[in-house]
């Protein structure tokens, strides 16, 4: 299929985006962009919620992450529906009866107005990284494989990209994103349902010889007992379940989404519903995994070099001898596009980039209007009934020219090593956020809340210092994802050095 289609293809996905941005937005008010007004059905906020989760990364990695981890990530998303129980029963129900439209609002009435705003920093320098980050994925694979026919500059791409994100989202914010996350679901669902169906028809086998094919290869293995591994049943079974508390409990983008829901109740049950559908989304990403690798040997695609699964992240690709089936791999991000787009039929490659496209936009759209809503209300002092509604352009307009930036400064640095790291980075401020819910949550001790930001800061770095550290500290141990229960522990041990010895609880 040539740029020409799949840019006309990709203008008919943003025009239906724009379409439902124009249906959602009449009359909108800044509680419509923050709350969506509290209207909106479980059941959608559910759906669309599974493409949240499931950025574009995830759409690329996981894949190609099954030739190093075999099925093992399963153990983590096994992991994801204990955190997700707890999120449902712990801090959903305390988010709503306080009534909150920024979550980090209970830090203030907590600890105080420093935690307040330790805690909404802290989200505010993730999501800018991350989203950044992920939006940055997919403009390369475009710039590379679409844009570039044209000689269009990739600055020029990506400022067309989040001006889209903008004109869509700024009217109706949460109310909007709520629609247009169902159907970047539904079209990221599709991609990867239409991507299996066209690898087992390439290989000639019938669908239920399908399941026995992954079945019987080395790839199909899920569970890992050895100790050692980073990929240990217990270590990624329990650090799955702190990811989604954290990322998904502790974050304002994906609890916006439910604090949008009618009630507690409806909540809830978007929570239950959205958590056992990743289950078997995730599955379906291991098993079109296990189908590329399946498909690149019997094609006789050869992945040389592939070694170590940690370079998975922080390595680049390249295709040596163009025109000729040897794939170098030390990092296999792009073996799901580079078999789309290069030895699949023109068809799949438009499924490719559709659902590479919706994957990340569904989490770089909430990203922005999460962004804004943390900063009217944390830095602004917005109420849902605000009527400052060109500050909030303002605001939404400023991290859209941020979010630009960032990807720019991506693209300058040019050093694949350096933006994962980045990205890790922004990992780490979760810990804090981790630590700080933790101790309000489980304690009713009060703290010196102008002391928190050292906490919050020293966490991080001491975990930082601590991974690169691991191997020759602690006999060959190495940390993987349980890096984020340490970082939440130190700032928990952190506060215990703040204690108030009188006071009484802020709460």
């Amino acid at each position: 299929m040539s740029p020409v289609q799949l840019l006309v293809i990709i203008s008919i996905y943003f025009a239906a985006l724009l379409i439902i941005s124009a249906l959602t937005g009449k009359t909108a008010s800044n509680r419509t962009f923050f709350l969506g007004n509290r209207k909106s059905p479980w059941y959608i906020v559910a759906f669309g919620m599974i493409g949240a989760s499931l950025s574009g990364v995830t759409f690329i990695s996981v894949p190609g992450e099954v030739g190093a981890s075999m099925f093992s990530y399963m153990q983590i998303v096994l992991g994801y529906l204990l955190g997700y129980i707890i999120i449902a029963n712990i801090l959903m129900p305390l988010y709503y009866r306080l009534n909150l439209t920024s979550i980090y609002v209970y830090l203030d009435k907590r600890f105080g107005i420093v935690s307040y705003k330790t805690g909404s920093i802290f989200f505010l320098i993730s999501r800018v990284i991350g989203a950044s980050f992920r939006l940055y994925l997919v403009a390369i694979v475009l710039d590379r494989f679409v844009l570039s026919a044209w000689g269009i500059p990739f600055w020029f791409s990506v400022a067309v990209t989040i001006i889209l994100i903008w004109v869509y989202s700024f009217r109706a914010g949460i109310k909007t994103i709520i629609w247009t996350d169902t159907l970047q679901t539904f079209f990221m669902l599709l991609a990867v349902g239409f991507s299996i169906y066209f690898i087992y028809r390439q290989l000639d086998i019938t669908f239920p010889d399908l399941f026995e094919k992954v079945g019987e290869s080395q790839y199909s293995k899920i569970f890992i007992w050895d100790w050692e591994p980073k990929n240990n049943f217990f270590k990624y079974f329990f650090s799955g379940a702190f990811i989604s508390i954290a990322m998904t409990g502790l974050d304002q983008d994906m609890m916006q989404k439910n604090l949008s829901c009618r009630n507690i109740r409806e909540a809830k049950k978007n929570m239950y519903w959205m958590s056992s559908s990743l289950i078997i989304v995730n599955m379906l990403f291991l098993l079109l995994g296990a189908l590329l690798y399946i498909y690149a040997g019997s094609k006789g695609v050869i992945i040389e070099n592939f070694s170590d699964p940690e370079l998975i992240k922080d390595c680049p690709i390249e295709l040596l001898n163009s025109g000729t089936n040897v794939f170098e791999c030390e990092t296999t991000d792009q073996l799901f596009p580079f078999l789309s787009l290069r030895h699949l039929t023109p068809v799949a490659g438009l499924v490719f980039i559709l659902g590479l496209i919706a994957a990340a936009y569904s989490s770089a759209d909430s990203a922005l209007t999460a962004l804004t809503t943390s900063f009217c209300v944390d830095f602004l002092g917005f109420k849902e009934d605000s009527r400052r509604i060109k500050t909030r352009y303002v605001v939404h307009v400023g991290f859209s020219l941020l979010l630009f930036l960032t990807i720019i400064i991506f693209r300058i640095l040019n050093n694949e090593s350096v933006i994962n790291s980045l990205f890790k980075l922004a990992g780490y401020t979760y810990g804090p956020l981790l630590g700080l819910y933790s101790f309000g949550l489980f304690t009713k001790l009060s703290i010196k809340d102008n002391w928190v930001p050292l906490v919050a800061f020293f966490s991080p770095v001491l975990c930082g210092i601590l991974s690169l550290k691991s191997k020759q500290w602690f006999g060959g141990y190495e940390f993987g994802f349980e890096l984020l229960m340490l970082n939440g522990l130190l700032t928990f041990i952190g506060l215990l050095f703040l204690v108030r010895r009188l006071g009484r609880n802020r709460s």
